[in-house]
């Protein structure tokens, strides 16, 4: 950074300075005149920007990032200005702000800063108007990055293949389901699902085809829940649907359901190929006093293995 000079001895004008528009010009020309320039080359970072000081950018451009970094980078043109934040709280500016062009510079110490708010109140207008826009951009960041982070909070929860949600998010939904059973005082019922000879499946026909057929088997889960109920992929083959204010016979019906329809459910669009259906074993188990959601699926585990060992395609209770 280079001082090329002061303000009143330059070209420049109190009307090109967005901070002192509709000042009086002439007082507030007097009280910059003494103000230095600065030259920063392209490239070059303001190595005094941890100095309380106001920057106003006379030519070229800045690149600012804030101190908490987060990947979000203003352009300051000729005009606008950087460092009023540390003036006013007194403060060290700790944002990095850096040349994208050969660019020229106003340095205002904080002692000027303020004598020009004390005496000036359309500078003391503008800045407030500049800080409100400020801070609203930064509230418009905030939000987005609050939705952005909602968004992969969410496809964290999500199985990548199938669409269902997945381990993480039962280990977080199922207690609070749980809890919500035995406050409403219904009840929650749970199907395990385990695709049929499904390690079979996989070596006759590949993994690709695997995993069609449960992408299929995932379809059949989703489309046969009502959109109160839950469709989870519980790991490797095995799915689950949660089934909340479902008493145990009512959910004996949608796994019969979902039974049948895994039959028909097409894996392969080239029907040539042989066995293009897959089934299911499911085991249905409801909430019982004093249970908690571990117990809940043991006891749907038990069940599926029940339905198992009677042939499979089946249901088991």
């Amino acid at each position: 950074m280079i001082v090329t000079g002061t303000f009143g001895a330059s070209s420049y004008s109190i009307r090109d300075l967005q901070l002192f528009r509709d000042a009086d010009d002439t007082a507030v020309a007097q009280a910059l005149a003494d103000c230095k320039l600065v030259r920063l080359p392209r490239g070059e970072a303001l190595e005094d920007g941890l100095r309380a000081r106001l920057y106003i950018l006379l030519a070229g451009s800045l690149a600012v990032e804030a101190a908490l970094g987060e990947g979000n980078i203003d352009r300051i043109l000729p005009g606008e200005s950087v460092g009023e934040q540390s003036v006013l709280d007194d403060a060290a500016n700790l944002d990095a702000i850096v040349a994208l062009e050969d660019s020229e510079l106003l340095v205002i110490e904080p002692e000027r800063v303020w004598q020009l708010i004390d005496g000036h109140n359309g500078v003391a207008r503008n800045l407030l108007r500049l800080l409100s826009f400020r801070i609203r951009a930064t509230n418009a960041r905030l939000r987005r990055r609050q939705k952005l982070g909602e968004f992969y909070r969410q496809l964290s929860f999500n199985d990548g293949l199938t669409g269902l949600y997945n381990r993480a998010w039962l280990n977080d939904a199922l207690p609070k389901l749980v809890t919500r059973a035995r406050q409403d005082g219904g009840p929650l019922s749970l199907v395990m699902i385990d695709l049929d000879h499904f390690k079979r499946f996989n070596d006759t026909h590949g993994h690709i085809a695997g995993d069609s057929a449960l992408c299929a088997a995932a379809g059949v889960i989703r489309a046969g829940l009502r959109p109160t109920d839950f469709a989870v992929r519980y790991g490797g083959e095995e799915m689950m649907a949660i089934l909340p204010a479902t008493p145990q016979q009512q959910a004996v019906m949608v796994a019969e359901r979902l039974c049948a329809r895994m039959r028909e459910a097409v894996v392969f669009d080239d029907m040539r190929l042989p066995l293009p259906h897959v089934t299911g074993s499911f085991g249905v188990a409801t909430l019982l006093p004093g249970q908690d959601e571990r117990g809940l699926i043991e006891a749907a585990d038990a069940a599926l293995y029940r339905a198992k060992e009677a042939g499979r395609d089946r249901i088991g209770t």
